[in-house]
């Protein structure tokens, strides 16, 4: 495993590959292997692209790359489908649409399944972004799933977070709602040649006119037509400006991402704990609940303090 991580922070695409396979699988070796890429990590800048089905993610994604590689910077995609709830397996079809970067020693692309993970992105999103971080890559596109206004995770993992909108799919009017309007950075209209983008613009703007800043950053709104290129250049040019706003509020920002990570994996742990503990060591606590000896509140918080401290001590 070691052999792996030093070859892969040598550049060796194939050890990058297996690392997040490795990762995505959560095999036992994980901890160990992030633990290892940590102090390599943090030098990428992260961009979060995400919206509602159909508005052209991908080939954004696809365009985006490009122009980014015109300034002969190292790019990372990370492209998220649903997983099928039925077969479990996804079809991972945005690779399909990046086919021109497949043979670009300077692009890496990983597609990875939901695999049941609610919020746009799959469970090792976060994960897999530090094993290209360590890589080497200087930006790293994520692409969410089709979302919601309740799917947000992408906040938490981006540098720079882009909501894609188009013309006549109502989304003018879904943007009004609070969560998708509070997570962008910068406003994408795509396929911005049908008709309504005007409007669609003004009615983001007196949105915007109504809103607080955020530590003083107005998202911007920026037309694009990714099948043409379009646009794609002025949009690169706003996400490196507010990557260099973003330097002057990095150290906040940063601390409230490490919180907030350190108590998802928290939870993740104890959530572990439990469930593995429950039915082995915890069976009289629910018999007393359930003969009404004992509030399920009292038990639960019983059993939180045994597996955590059982677990701490292994």
């Amino acid at each position: 495993m070691n052999n792996l991580v030093e070859k892969m922070l040598q550049g060796d695409r194939r050890s990058a590959a297996r690392l997040i396979t490795l990762i995505e699988n959560d095999a036992p070796e994980k901890r160990d292997v992030l633990k290892q890429i940590y102090p390599h990590t943090g030098r990428a800048h992260v961009v979060g692209i995400t919206g509602s089905p159909g508005a052209g993610k991908s080939s954004l994604v696809d365009e985006l790359t490009r122009e980014i590689r015109g300034e002969d910077l190292k790019v990372g995609v990370i492209a998220v489908d649903p997983t099928s709830p039925f077969s479990g397996g996804a079809l991972l079809g945005d690779r399909i649409r990046m086919q021109e970067h497949a043979t670009d020693r300077g692009v890496f692309i990983r597609s990875m399944g939901t695999r049941g993970s609610l919020g746009g992105l799959a469970e090792a999103t976060r994960d897999a972004i530090r094993v290209l971080d360590a890589f080497g890559c200087d930006v790293i596109l994520v692409e969410t799933v089709g979302v919601g206004q309740s799917e947000l995770d992408i906040m938490h993992h981006a540098d720079t977070t882009l909501v894609v909108l188009t013309p006549q799919a109502g989304d003018h009017i879904q943007t009004i709602k609070a969560g998708i309007m509070e997570i962008a950075d910068i406003f994408v209209i795509n396929k911005a040649d049908l008709e309504g983008t005007p409007k669609m613009v003004t009615d983001i703007e007196a949105m915007l006119d109504l809103s607080p800043l955020v530590n003083g950053w107005r998202p911007p709104v920026v037309t694009t037509i990714a099948i043409d290129h379009r646009g794609i250049p002025e949009l690169w040019a706003t996400i490196k400006k507010h990557r260099a706003w973003r330097k002057g509020n990095k150290g906040e920002t940063n601390r409230e991402r490490v919180r907030r990570e350190l108590a998802e994996i928290i939870q993740r742990q104890l959530a572990h704990l439990i469930s593995r503990d429950l039915d082995r060591h915890y069976e009289h606590l629910v018999e007393k609940v359930a003969a009404r000896q004992l509030d399920p509140y009292s038990a639960a918080m019983d059993i939180i303090r045994q597996s955590w401290k059982g677990g701490l001590t292994q």
